[in-house]
């Protein structure tokens, strides 16, 4: 695969952002590109959802813009974008899709490599250095947009910052006073209370006399 013919140089907006030198930020170049959101935006976002992650033994450090980003997070940004993921591996499937143009669907897409992300826009690779190793490289997955927009609707950001809720005004005391007076006047009317009526106690039933037995002359006699 000839180099100058499906790969172009680009930084995703980087160095439009005021930043120098080289980093690991291939997450957020290659969402940049393929979004066309901008740097510092996805970068702030990344960011913002990396504070959902927790620490464990194997686990110290979180996701970070521009030192790397963990995988749970990178499906959780491009959850909120709406992209749909698409796996091309399995667990014992062997490599069956290369970073190839003939190999993956044309469109926007966000490629998953081995420990990169990169983007590519109708079979062009858009990125700071040529990651195909010459069309070799097998392709994890990759994200798509959804068929719509790429926004929910109504969405402006990723992770918006919640934003503070008004606090009450305290109420002054005439406003009090006539809240009081009118809940007099609107009160319906009270009905004066009943006294109680007395049951008298029931009478414990007398259980029923046994049947008389009839006497020898009676039995006899009749």
């Amino acid at each position: 695969m000839a180099r100058a013919k499906y790969f172009r140089y680009h930084d995703g907006g980087r160095a439009a952002a005021g930043y120098r030198g080289k980093t690991g930020d291939c997450v957020v170049r290659s969402i940049a590109i393929a979004t066309g959101l901008p740097y510092q935006h996805v970068y702030d976002s990344v960011n913002r959802a990396s504070t959902r992650e927790r620490t464990g033994t194997r686990k110290r450090g979180v996701s970070n813009a521009r030192t790397g980003v963990y995988k749970s997070t990178i499906h959780r940004v491009m959850k909120e974008l709406g992209w749909v993921w698409t796996p091309t591996m399995q667990i014992g499937s062997g490599c069956t899709v290369h970073l190839r143009p003939e190999e993956l669907p044309s469109g926007r897409l966000i490629v998953s490599v081995s420990k990169h992300l990169t983007a590519m826009i109708d079979g062009m690779i858009y990125d700071t250095h040529d990651c195909s190793r010459r069309g070799k490289r097998c392709v994890y997955g990759y994200w798509q947009p959804p068929p719509r927009r790429w926004l929910h609707p109504g969405q402006t950001e990723l992770f918006p910052t919640p934003q503070a809720r008004p606090q009450p005004q305290p109420r002054t005391q005439e406003q009090r006073r006539s809240d009081w007076q009118r809940s007099i006047d609107h009160a319906p009317p009270t009905e004066p209370a009943r006294r109680p009526t007395r049951r008298k106690p029931a009478q414990p039933q007398q259980p029923p006399d046994p049947p008389r037995r009839k006497s020898f002359f009676e039995w006899l006699f009749g």
